[in-house]
């Protein structure tokens, strides 16, 4: 996500490296790369024309400041109107209502609207504690039904039943009812979607926004559709009173135009961004933290809320006192840290959140192919060999590799890091934490 657009802003830093300050020249060449990286991007032109404006205004001329390049300057500004584009600060959820407070979904087939119910339900659980029902009034596709069905049982919230031989309307009413006489806190209403925009979609929608009267109604849209996502959007935002979109699909082959462009063209704020498949892949959209990532300075403010929503904090407290306690950190404790990292979203959310230069450095060569390798050969060991691995020699590395379907090289290899490993515990149980921060060079599985 955003790699072009990012390695081409990159770029234009290091063409304005040198000069003493920006200046008309150097500032129109500058902006016809931000263009042409805009525009690849698959940004609305109206949005590229009215940024690129604004950024060559706020930077021509303008001073170099303390130990800032030009470059440093530049990306500066470009940073602050990336941020104002796409809506300067986070526009949260508004359940303020008499529950329940009613989030009706809207969008086209195949978005991720089913899906983006059931994360939601799960983030509204889980960081709000909030009773959640979830209903579908999607009566042309019964897997849709059962889906959600799915997912509120894996998320374990309520789901209220519905078929093909009811109305929508009629289903929504009656989800509205049972969450009233069952205490529900909110209720997320998931919608049929369609193909493309039709009479008969908005019509549909139109009925039951009137009937239930969401307090929130959001968009739906798939982010690697690029421009035709800001086009339904804006459609939808014609035939609706939108409360805000939730763009799908974030960690897919995108090149970010829909991020950029659908708070400009629409109006309506982004309020979440889908990454993957699992329900944990839902995150509340911070304009300025993915100006930053845009930028090549990571999100380490969402890394960290991450580790602190995803993290088993009795487990990491286990482990804390173990390490200290000098009784060893074994390879039963490595696999935990690897399926503790796995539920963050794997190696490629992790690293999607690490400023430029450490991604970089670590995405060659910690892929999340790598780190499931390193838990197959774990194991494939015993018991007794994951907390001794002294006693794995030349037999037990060639019964540990066939079980893992690796070569012997691979089980020497995570060996050998699991060792610098356990030394650089040791270190931090001594309190040498100079020595473990220049010891965890390379200390990434697979690195």
């Amino acid at each position: 996500m955003f790699e072009n657009l990012s390695s081409r802003l990159s770029g234009v830093v290091k063409t304005l490296r040198g000069h003493s300050r920006l200046t008309e020249e150097n500032i129109q060449d500058a902006m016809r790369e931000v263009r042409m990286a805009l525009l690849e991007a698959d940004v609305a032109l109206p949005v590229v024309k009215q940024f690129v404006a604004e950024v060559k205004e706020r930077a021509q001329g303008k001073e170099v400041v303390g130990s800032l390049t030009p470059g440093q300057a530049f990306i500066g500004v470009v940073y602050e109107e990336l941020t104002r584009l796409m809506g300067a600060q986070n526009d949260a959820l508004n359940l303020a209502a008499v529950p329940p407070a009613i989030v009706l979904m809207a969008g086209l087939q195949g978005a991720g609207k089913t899906t983006t119910s059931g994360k939601l339900a799960k983030f509204l659980k889980e960081t709000q504690k909030k009773r959640v029902l979830l209903v579908s009034t999607d009566v042309y596709r019964p897997a849709a039904i059962e889906q959600l069905k799915t997912l509120a049982a894996q998320i374990e919230v309520e789901w209220f039943p519905s078929d093909i031989s009811q109305k929508p309307v009629d289903i929504a009413l009656a989800a509205l009812d049972y969450a009233k006489r069952h205490f529900h806190d909110v209720l997320i209403v998931d919608t049929a979607g369609r193909l493309a925009i039709d009479e008969a979609m908005m019509q549909e929608i139109q009925a039951l926004h009137v009937a239930v009267k969401p307090v929130e109604t959001l968009f739906v849209v798939d982010a690697m559709q690029g421009q035709d996502a800001v086009n339904t959007a804006r459609a939808f935002g014609d035939a609706l009173p939108l409360t805000g979109v939730v763009l799908t699909k974030m960690d897919g082959d995108a090149r970010g135009g829909a991020a950029l462009s659908v708070r400009h063209v629409t109006g309506k704020p982004i309020k979440f961004l889908g990454v993957g498949e699992k329900l944990a892949g839902l995150e509340p959209f911070y304009p300025d933290r993915l100006a930053s990532r845009i930028l090549g300075m990571g999100d380490v403010l969402t890394l960290i809320e991450d580790v602190q929503k995803t993290v088993d904090q009795d487990e990491a407290l286990r482990m804390m006192k173990k390490v200290k306690s000098g009784k060893g950190f074994d390879l039963e404790d490595f696999k935990a840290q690897i399926q503790q990292m796995k539920k963050m979203g794997g190696m490629g959310a992790l690293l999607d959140k690490l400023p430029g230069q450490l991604s970089a450095a670590a995405s060659g060569q910690v892929t999340d192919k790598a780190v499931a390798r390193i838990e197959g050969i774990i194991n494939s060991m015993t018991p007794q060999e994951r907390q001794k691995p002294e006693l794995i020699k030349a037999s037990r590395k060639r019964r540990i590799a066939a079980g893992a379907g690796v070569q012997v090289q691979e089980v020497n290899r995570l060996l050998n890091q699991f060792e610098q490993t356990q030394k650089m515990m040791k270190q931090f149980s001594k309190g040498g934490m100079g020595k473990l921060m220049r010891g965890m060079k390379g200390m990434l599985p697979g690195m």
